[in-house]
């Protein structure tokens, strides 16, 4: 129990170190810059004494839960008994045999950006300013089917140890097309939304699961394959919204075209 207290502690005093700068910056352009004091300073204090204890809960937790717990999975659906006893090692990596793998990562991938507060609420602003043309909950589910995808094929390219710039400079060559054909409403949208994905759910067990995999896959680095797998949860919610757009809008062409009376 002593030594989970000294850990909390240990973790609180980092956090108000880091949390800090940004306090004294507030505080700075307020009192010295606008030259106006705060508004509702009570509620204010409360509010950040919340956000210091909240990150700290949270920074305890991803070490003593999360980051394990992708480790624990990783090292489970990796392991020679539960892919298959009867694989000779002689043989090499097959990457067919860690398909269980790519429907975890997919699932983890869409399951942790469903739950994503930063996505939520992007997701309501987004509903809210364009008047209902954008629906929080689709929004949210073509991002999170991208981040699917993504950690899915993020997971394929550990296990064959292919290069990751590959995968992203495709990724980027396709996002660019389809700026190119998507409605201008949505393209600001779509690139934010690749980067809300990357936040307090999906960060911690992405992470974890790709340096895991990386630790636990015979010939691959944890230092040079581990890492990655948030870039591909950050590129393809982008094509996935984008993709959401144009068949949306096709949709609705399609829609003026068989009904010409209701587009007049």
């Amino acid at each position: 129990m002593s030594s989970w207290i000294t850990e909390f502690i240990t973790v609180l005093l980092s956090t108000l170190r880091d949390v800090a700068p940004i306090m004294g910056i507030i505080i700075f352009f307020q009192l010295v810059i606008i030259r106006r004091p705060f508004k509702q300073l009570k509620n204010l204090t409360i509010g950040m004494i919340y956000v210091v204890l909240g990150m700290t809960l949270f920074l305890v937790g991803l070490d003593k839960a999360l980051f394990p717990l992708g480790t624990a999975m990783a090292e489970q659906l990796t392991s020679s008994d539960f892919i298959n006893p009867s694989i000779d090692p002689s043989l090499g990596i097959v990457w067919q045999d860690y398909y269980w793998v790519y429907i975890f990562g997919a699932c983890i991938g869409f399951a942790t950006t469903l739950a994503e507060p930063s996505l939520i609420a992007v997701a309501i602003k987004a509903e809210q300013i364009s008047g209902g043309n954008i629906k929080a909950w689709y929004l949210r589910l073509s991002v999170s089917a991208g981040v699917s995808f993504g950690i899915a094929l993020g997971t394929f390219r550990i296990v064959t140890g292919t290069e990751l710039y590959l995968y992203i400079i495709v990724g980027y060559i396709i996002v660019i097309l389809q700026t190119t054909l998507s409605p201008k409403l949505i393209i600001g949208l779509a690139y934010d939304s690749g980067g809300v994905t990357t936040s307090t759910v999906t960060v911690p067990l992405v992470t974890a699961l790709g340096i895991g995999l990386a630790s636990t896959i015979p010939g691959r680095n944890p230092l040079l394959d581990g890492f990655g797998l948030i870039a591909f949860a950050s590129l393809f919610p982008i094509i996935a919204v984008l993709a959401y757009a144009q068949v949306s809008t096709w949709i609705a062409h399609r829609a003026v075209l068989n009904n010409p009376k209701e587009g007049d």
